[in-house]
């Protein structure tokens, strides 16, 4: 029936009309039927033109009483039934009555049952039945009448079924902009666990079928975040992030107000994506983009945006980060105020109102405020933050904001503000407090990642509880904790790991736990993942300085506990694993594959290609610049600066090396390939003489020496470890206050010289003859940790029969080597088809400055071999660098300066005074083998 030319004058006429046919007719028949649909119709067209809901209610209970009175289902019928349907969405839609919510959408889904009806009988589309029936499930959920889960599956089912017909693009856009809002506006409420996937498959369609509508593009990337966050998938990651990039479709550093709120949306997203990517994965990659992406947000965003707090704070933690890894110095961003603790009291009253929905500003308020109270100490700030944590903890079951939330970092601040209250005040009951807090976090959380987080946190205090009471079920906990946490430990970076798993090993020797061994193995296994982290030499020789303590020690302790133990050949295995740590990899990049080509000629050939690369990449200088405002432009996008373009660079071809290794692992006879060498391959290396290695520990020292067919163990004195520190920072102190050739030295070195003899060459000495190795016989020299600085083959005098004065080296031929593998690889062939000439010599001396130089330069240039000589003022350290990339061997006759606890920084002293550092000779990459 159409209204249109009517006024409402008319359409009440016909009603009134309409309404004495109707009395006048018995209570029940057809002909009733049939005047109550028109009466129908005309009140809604009443309501049409005059809004009133009076009309709308009449018409449709007309209509429902006309419905009623139809005795079976015709094509007019099912008009009726739509127009019924049609009118109660309308008052659905108008006033959002939930009793229309279920009538409606089981109407609707009747309709949508009755299709060729519809089309061929009243000629309604289907898919108009359909955008009726999403909407009305879209008011459904807005209602929070129940079933949401149920009805956005459904929603999505049917949107993708719309997005795959024939029905108008600009229609189905303004109805999908209606799914959105709904999307964005019960995000706290939505349980999106079990919808999310259906979500993120509806809204991949409407990317396609609508590639330029920021709106779904944000959308589909905001819950590819969420899930990335909830399983830190990293291919959702990237999807996420690569959509919200295409939203960026100018220069990042416009001007705000030619900035869509989308874009600006895009920016802070892709923030919080690379920040959380890293705080899950920790690979320096990721590292990089995320203060890169920090730093693009941070330079555009407004002062007042609210996440801007969290971001700053997020950039400030990733760059001291960046400096404590890489030992890159910058800039490091900084807002005022980003670590002022906010005002709890308000927040916690808006938080946890039962009745209002939470904020997006306000989520960012309460996440800020948990990550300022990890940078406060003041008691006064903790006690209020305990407070606040509590009653957000207490509120979570109260209020639906609250209950989908993820609260793993609330409970694990709360646990380490309880235990940051002990230390403060030594209140005991703040430390039960705080085991009781992260045991209930524990029993409520059970990812990997959440368990890892919680975890952590209560280590710290059942340590201190153990020192107070010393509890065998706490200490059988924190072992439980510690091998826990080992088995998923990707949520810390190496270092983090590295420092982590070296506690455990304290933990272990101090309680005699049987678990030590396996902490001793974790350790060993993520050394090498702590050095490759950092991208270069530099870096890595950065991380090595900044951690030497617990690189030095962890080798030294493992193998003294084997020693303790009876497992002599396997300490010796460990010493080398541990000292050959950064050597070996090194020298991986130059292994020889004349084994693998003979077999795969191929392989071999990539393999050497990829170690290249790779060494490269590590002997390459770090960038210098601002770091904070370079970046480098790659195929027209914009990417990280140029330390973390060689960081990801590095991380590229470090991952197709490692998958290389595999395919030649994967070999028969090539299983073991790059692996740690065995005792019965290391004790080659005493083929020519035998190796004194000196472990130094502060557990137990010892003496091992490996000869050809047997190993033999010297004991030590308790005082050992002591006397020899004793002795170097003896050497050290005199270096650093007195010339090398000042009485005061001389007296100081005969002084270490007489002491060390007592304390290594003469046990040593004696073992020699007990083993009968003659007089003159070349041994070699291993020494660890402070001995590599003191002079071992000048320890005397020697007592002699005969009253002459000797030191160690008038009667043995002494060389140094910094690990057996080493002492290996120089006695291969370096090259294919070598052939046995006398290898080249490069003499390097300074005669000038040391007394006896001249008859050793005349010694070494008498060889019968060719000698280049480099002497006084000839040998500058760009000439001996070159000369070290041609000879096979080089002899040093000059003073050398050692850096306490850098050694990478220990150097030659050249012509002129310069210092050609070891640093610099290794990235050199020389041919020669330096004597």
């Amino acid at each position: 029936m159409n209204a249109e030319g009517y006024s409402l004058p008319d359409i009440e006429g016909f009603i009134f009309a309409l309404e004495c046919i109707i009395s006048s007719l018995p209570r029940f028949g057809h002909r009733r039927a049939y005047y109550l649909i028109r009466l129908g119709k005309w009140r809604f067209n009443h309501y049409i033109q005059s809004g009133s809901k009076e009309q709308l209610d009449k018409s449709i209970l007309h209509l429902v009483e006309a419905q009623l009175l139809s005795v079976k289902p015709t094509a007019d019928s099912i008009e009726l039934f739509h127009m019924l349907v049609k009118a109660l969405f309308c008052r659905l839609d108008k006033f959002k009555q939930p009793e229309d919510v279920e009538s409606c959408v089981k109407y609707l889904r009747y309709l949508r049952n009755q299709r060729c009806q519809l089309e061929v009988g009243v000629g309604i589309p289907h898919e108009y039945v359909t955008l009726i029936l999403v909407r009305a499930l879209d008011i459904r959920v807005e209602l929070n009448t129940g079933y949401i889960k149920e009805n956005i599956r459904e929603m999505t089912t049917l949107y993708r079924e719309l997005l795959n017909s024939n029905i108008s693009g600009s229609v189905l856009e303004s109805h999908l902009l209606s799914l959105t809002n709904t999307v964005w506006e019960t995000l706290d409420i939505l349980p999106m666990e079990e919808v999310l996937d259906s979500l993120i498959e509806c809204f991949r369609e409407a990317n396609v079928h609508f590639p330029y509508s920021d709106c779904f593009s944000s959308t589909l990337a905001h819950l590819l975040a969420i899930r990335f966050k909830k399983n830190d998938s990293i291919s959702d990651s990237e999807e996420a992030i690569t959509i919200l990039k295409k939203i960026l479709t100018f220069p990042s550093d416009l001007p705000q107000d030619h900035r869509s709120q989308f874009q600006d949306a895009a920016l802070a997203e892709i923030a919080e994506i690379s920040y959380r990517r890293f705080s899950v994965f920790h690979m320096p990659e990721y590292l990089e983009e995320a203060i890169f992406h920090l730093r693009v947000y941070l330079r555009s965003a407004s002062r007042d945006h609210p996440h801007r707090p969290n971001l700053s704070k997020r950039l400030a933690y990733l760059t001291e980060q960046r400096k404590r890894e890489f030992g890159v110095e910058e800039g490091r961003y900084r807002d005022p105020d980003v670590f002022k603790l906010p005002s709890l009291s308000s927040l916690a009253a808006s938080i946890t109102d039962p009745d209002s929905s939470i904020s997006d500003e306000q989520w960012d308020q309460h996440d800020r405020a948990l990550t300022s109270m990890m940078h406060t100490n003041d008691i006064a700030e903790i006690e209020e933050s305990v407070k606040y944590c509590h009653l957000v903890l207490a509120s979570i079951h109260c209020v639906p904001s609250l209950e989908h939330r993820d609260h793993v970092s609330l409970y694990a601040v709360l646990g380490s503000l309880l235990f940051r209250a002990f230390r403060r005040t030594g209140k005991l009951d703040c430390i039960d407090e705080s085991i009781a807090v992260l045991h209930d976090g524990l029993k409520t959380y059970d990812t990997p990642k959440d368990r890892f987080t919680l975890a952590y946190a209560a280590l710290m205090s059942l340590s201190a509880r153990i020192s107070l009471h010393r509890r065998e079920e706490d200490v059988d906990e924190m072992f439980q904790l510690y091998a826990s946490i080992t088995s998923d430990d990707t949520h810390m970076i190496p270092s983090q790991r590295f420092s982590f798993l070296n506690g455990w090993v304290v933990e272990a020797l101090i309680f005699g736990h049987p678990s030590v061994v396996d902490a001793f193995e974790n350790l060993f296994n993520v050394m090498q993942d702590t050095l490759s982290y950092a991208p270069t030499l530099e870096s890595q020789h950065h991380r090595l300085v900044s951690m030497r303590l617990g690189f030095q020690d962890l080798p030294l302790c493992y193998a003294s506990y084997q020693i303790s133990k009876g497992q002599p050949i396997k300490a010796i295995e460990t010493l080398e694993r541990g000292r050959a740590l950064l050597w070996s990899e090194m020298r991986d990049f130059r292994t020889s594959t004349d084994q693998l080509r003979a077999v795969n000629p191929t392989l071999a050939a990539e393999f050497e290609a990829i170690n290249r690369d790779l060494e490269q990449v590590t002997m390459s200088m770090a960038p210098c610049g601002n770091m904070e405002t370079e970046c480098v432009k790659v195929e027209d996008s914009w990417t990280t600066d140029p330390f973390g373009h060689l960081v990801a660079k590095q991380r590229q071809v470090l991952d197709d090396r490692n998958k290389l290794i595999s395919r030649i692992r994967a070999l028969p006879n090539f299983g073991n390939f790059l692996e740690p060498p065995s005792f019965d391959a290391l004790r080659s290396a005493a083929v020519h003489g035998p190796v004194i290695i000196i472990n130094h520990c502060k557990w137990r020292c010892h003496l091992l020496v490996l000869f050809r067919d047997s190993l033999a163990l010297i004991p030590t004195t308790h005082d050992f470890y002591r006397l020899a520190i004793e002795l170097g920072d003896r050497l050290v102190d005199a270096r650093k206050h007195h010339r090398l050739e000042s009485k005061e030295y001389g007296r100081a070195l005969r002084s270490v010289l007489q002491s060390l003899y007592e304390l290594v060459g003469k046990p040593v000495i004696e073992v020699l003859g007990k083993m009968k190795i003659p007089e003159q016989s070349r041994v070699w020299w291993c020494p660890t940790s402070v001995f590599c600085q003191l002079p071992l083959h000048a320890m005397g005098p020697i007592p002699s029969d005969d009253g002459v004065t000797r030191y160690f080296s008038d009667l043995y031929i002494p060389s140094y080597t910094p690990s057996l593998s080493a002492l290996i690889a120089s006695r291969k062939p370096q090259a294919e088809g070598q052939t046995f000439q006398k290898p080249s010599i490069l003499l390097v001396a300074q005669p000038e400055s040391l007394k006896h130089a001249i008859p050793e330069i005349c010694t070494i240039q008498c060889l019968t071999t060719t000698v280049t000589s480099l002497i006084s003022k000839n040998a500058t350290p760009s000439s001996v660098v070159e000369g070290l990339r041609h000879h096979q061997f080089s002899h040093f006759i000059c003073h050398g300066k050692l850096e306490q606890g850098k050694p990478f920084n220990a150097s030659f002293k050249l012509s002129g005074g310069k210092q050609l550092t070891l640093l610099e000779i290794v990235r050199s990459q020389p041919q020669s083998k330096i004597d």
